[in-house]
């Protein structure tokens, strides 16, 4: 039952919670600014690619752990009519090699990687120096009462939500794996419970 629900259901309940109007408009915010060789973590479901600019991106390759989310991103890569290489994988351990790319985007993603450190690791490789990581996450809200009621949720709402944490630093979490984070915003995104709804967005470089 578990493995149906992870393969099955998952990807399609995160396909809606995360196509949400309030997470659009973020998502409408960070990635229009990839440009030239750009790879996104968690292509899955394929909500980002109505917001990239075609012109100015020289090639576009993704990586996602599920079967039905890269069937639903190679859909969207179709109907926008351009060349996408998209793979089954996960971001601890990405196919690509070293410096391969000036844009990575990640959003809604580091929520549910099994180890975040290590992702970010991965996606500060494959940058070229200088290069920029695009980000848009959930996590830890900065509000007491509401970190409460995250701590409480977060071990039923991992099981069914595909691994999901509500507890992870976001902004932070960046920059401790050694990128210059430049944000962009951070609120509680309206209509959505505050446990669940505490977004933080913006670029962050690589350094050589």
């Amino acid at each position: 039952m578990a493995g149906w629900w992870d393969s099955v259901v998952v990807p399609r309940l995160i396909r809606c919670a995360c196509s949400a109007p309030g997470i659009m408009d973020v998502r409408a915010q960070v990635v229009p600014k990839a440009q030239g060789a750009v790879f996104e973590l968690g292509c899955g479901g394929g909500l980002n690619q109505r917001f990239y600019r075609a012109g100015a991106i020289t090639s576009f390759a993704g990586l996602d752990p599920s079967p039905l989310g890269l069937e639903q991103a190679r859909e969207e890569a179709a109907r926008k009519g351009w060349q996408a290489d998209l793979r089954q994988g996960e971001g601890e351990a990405i196919p690509f090699a070293d410096a391969s790319f000036d844009t990575v985007v990640c959003t809604y993603t580091l929520c549910s990687v099994h180890d975040p450190a290590r992702v970010l690791a991965e996606l500060r490789r494959v940058l070229r120096p200088g290069g920029r990581l695009l980000f848009a996450e959930h996590g830890a809200a900065p509000d007491p009462g509401v970190a409460r009621w995250q701590r409480r949720i977060e071990p039923v709402w991992k099981r069914i939500a595909g691994g999901c944490h509500l507890t992870r630093p976001v902004t932070a979490g960046i920059a401790a794996a050694g990128f210059a984070v430049q944000p962009s915003g951070q609120r509680y995104i309206d209509k959505t419970p505050r446990f669940a709804g505490w977004m933080e967005w913006g670029e962050a470089i690589r350094t050589a």
